[in-house]
């Protein structure tokens, strides 16, 4: 990379210019594919399995990664095509079967009666790799999905591009977080330049938008074909209007705990159908929830999920923001540059089945924003703050829980994710770590 000194404080991916700082930023070539963290994953899977599912929002790049996979030895066919379309709904055992190589199903949702077609030909050849499934929504999840092909299949999630997947780095933070293995400085990525990627998002066609209105439209136009288009194969919505309403106000919900009853009388619609559009909404990739951790016996110990937009590019043109304003209000910045550190956690967390993702608040509202659980035991728990400084207090809500919670009975290190770029300690296991170390190898 070659640094440049600069007074704007922009970001230009498509013309091969990344911001890094309001002064400084790299000249670094962009392809328009990159390398996704999980191509090694589902390679490993279609070794081990018969039935390979990768599912994730729309123009994740589901399609461009079983390419990638299995290049010319695979037999593509998306449900996307009309033609193709027909044929698997009109006969679905003559659709399935398999005699030149590794077969890619895309969009898999669009006919539901393949799976258990599918299920009686692996059944009869249990070789592995046999079929890669792609789907913009989450099919375990669906009414018209009577089989879940246990036993016979690998479920994988492919989330929008990390800026460690647009960097070309390897995903190390888990490992170093609890190894507390971190330089002593992490330069380059102010709050600025955070929010600046948080509004790009991970949508690889949006990011390469260098125009904020012009990302805006993009995003805007994607939910209302995913409403207008995309809903009908997975559920049966009568008020598209109120679903429309509500990915907005999901996205203001972003980062928090959601209170329902604000919901429905702002949608005036009833719980059950609440739930409903919102599980359609999750199901098609649009939010999701991190659970509650539970494992203990304290009474106090809050039992609700946390709430989060699946992409912080699609959640600022939602919500009509614009960074300038987001970065002088402490709220938006708050709740923008969380959800998009988990964004960029739950990303390597799906890479190793050894993780697992919570989050932590009490009665009292004493919160730890993220809490990574190993499958040793170990804990790894995150304060996250836009801001550039960090002090002793931001580590209380962490230090409470080592002292009540934990009680030495398994390790725990804690971290507090700040905008600033030194790495400090805060005493025994409790670390200040810029937020760039998410994206660092």
């Amino acid at each position: 990379m070659q640094a440049v000194s600069s007074p704007h404080s922009v970001i230009l991916f498509a013309n091969n210019l990344i911001y890094f700082s309001p002064s400084v930023y790299y000249t670094y070539r962009m392809s328009r594919e990159y390398y996704r963290w999980q191509e090694k994953s589902v390679k490993n899977a279609l070794g081990l399995r018969r039935v390979v599912v990768v599912s994730g929002a729309r123009q994740t790049g589901k399609t461009t990664l079983s390419q990638r996979i299995l290049g010319k030895d695979g037999d593509y066919r998306s449900l996307d095509d009309t033609d193709l379309l027909n044929f698997a709904l009109a006969d679905p055992r003559g659709f399935v079967m398999n005699k030149a190589g590794p077969m890619v199903i895309d969009e898999i949702q669009k006919a539901p009666k393949l799976i258990p077609e599918i299920k009686q030909v692996v059944d009869r050849n249990k070789g592995p790799g046999q079929y890669l499934l792609t789907g913009s929504a989450n099919i375990l999840t669906l009414p018209v999905i009577s089989d879940s092909l246990a036993g016979r299949v690998k479920y994988m999630r492919l989330r929008p591009l990390t800026v460690g997947e647009i960097l070309g780095k390897k995903p190390s933070f888990l490992k170093r977080s609890f190894e507390k293995n971190f330089p002593g400085k992490i330069t380059g990525y102010d709050k600025a330049a955070i929010i600046d990627l948080a509004f790009r998002g991970g949508y690889p066609e949006a990011a390469a938008l260098n125009n904020l209105h012009h990302r805006k439209d993009w995003h805007t136009d994607y939910v209302q074909t995913l409403i207008e288009r995309d809903l009908k194969d997975i559920a049966n919505i009568r008020r598209q209007d109120a679903l429309k309403d509500l990915v907005g106000i999901l996205a203001s919900w972003s980062a928090k705990f959601m209170e329902i009853s604000q919901i429905t009388t702002a949608l005036s619609i009833n719980k059950i159908t609440l739930d409903t559009y919102i599980n359609t909404l999750i199901s098609m990739f649009m939010f999701e929830k991190v659970p509650p951790w539970l494992k203990t016996d304290y009474d106090r110990i809050g039992k609700r999920a946390k709430f989060f937009a699946a992409d912080t590019g699609l959640m600022t043109s939602v919500l009509g923001w614009k960074p300038n304003e987001v970065f002088m209000n402490n709220d938006r910045s708050g709740k923008l540059i969380e959800t998009f550190v988990f964004q960029e956690l739950a990303a390597q967390v799906d890479l190793e089945s050894q993780y697992f993702l919570y989050q932590y608040r009490d009665r009292t509202a004493r919160e730890i924003d993220f809490l990574i659980e190993r499958e040793d035991g170990a804990l790894l728990g995150m304060e996250v703050k836009a801001g550039h400084s960090v002090s002793k207090e931001d580590f209380a809500p962490q230090e409470w829980f080592v002292q009540n919670i934990v009680k030495n009975k398994t390790p725990y290190t804690g971290l507090v994710l700040y905008s600033g770029d030194r790495v400090i300690p805060f005493g025994e296991n409790m670390l200040a770590v810029p937020t760039a170390a998410l994206w660092m190898e």
